[in-house]
């Protein structure tokens, strides 16, 4: 009977000790969180949306650059490997938000890294939210060789939240095309 009183009593000794240290497994910040270089703080009495603003993680040249190089990658290692690589969400052409997606100049998906469910879907007549069939624009694009295409799309790097997008497509041969594109940049001012 003493043995069990004895370690019942230093139990609670232990427990005292630590609850007076402070050890009580809840940890409180001491500074408040401090926002990205990439949020704004928007006073609750404004009007503004409150959302954070959002810079391009990319440059217009950088997407461009990525683009070439990616059909650069299809000419070189036939179209079967190009199009396993740019479906890989873990591939060499995932980069982020930057990623190469592909399409026949029928507007079926053919490679996309973030929406591996669309692969084999044709999605010429798919609308943004602006009411844009944005890949028709992107396909006659491509079918003149390259070019930009503004419209909205999901945001992996935002929660999947639509986001007006630039893409840049180019041509890789009479019977396909790719095409990448950056968030956060503005129409205005574009020709």
């Amino acid at each position: 009977m003493k043995q069990s009183a004895l370690v019942i009593l230093i139990s609670l000794l232990i427990a005292a000790v630590l609850l007076a240290s402070g050890c009580t497994g809840v940890q409180q910040s001491e500074t408040p969180p401090t926002p990205t270089p990439t949020e704004t703080i928007v006073p609750a009495t404004t009007t503004a949306p409150a959302t954070p603003a959002v810079t391009p993680s990319h440059t217009e040249d950088e997407m461009v650059a990525f683009v070439k190089e990616a059909v650069a990658f299809a000419n070189e290692e036939g179209k079967a490997a190009a199009l396993a690589e740019f479906s890989d969400p873990n591939g060499s052409f995932t980069r982020g938000d930057l990623y190469i997606y592909a399409y026949d100049f029928n507007g079926t998906t053919i490679a996309h890294p973030i929406n591996p469910e669309m692969i084999g879907v044709n999605r010429l007549d798919e609308a943004d939210v602006s009411g844009d069939l944005y890949i028709k624009e992107l396909r006659d694009v491509a079918l003149n060789g390259s070019g930009f295409v503004y419209f909205h799309y999901v945001d992996p790097a935002q929660n999947m939240t639509v986001r007006p997008k630039l893409g840049y497509v180019e041509k890789v041969d009479e019977t396909w095309w790719l095409g990448s594109g950056i968030y956060g940049v503005e129409e205005a001012g574009r020709d």
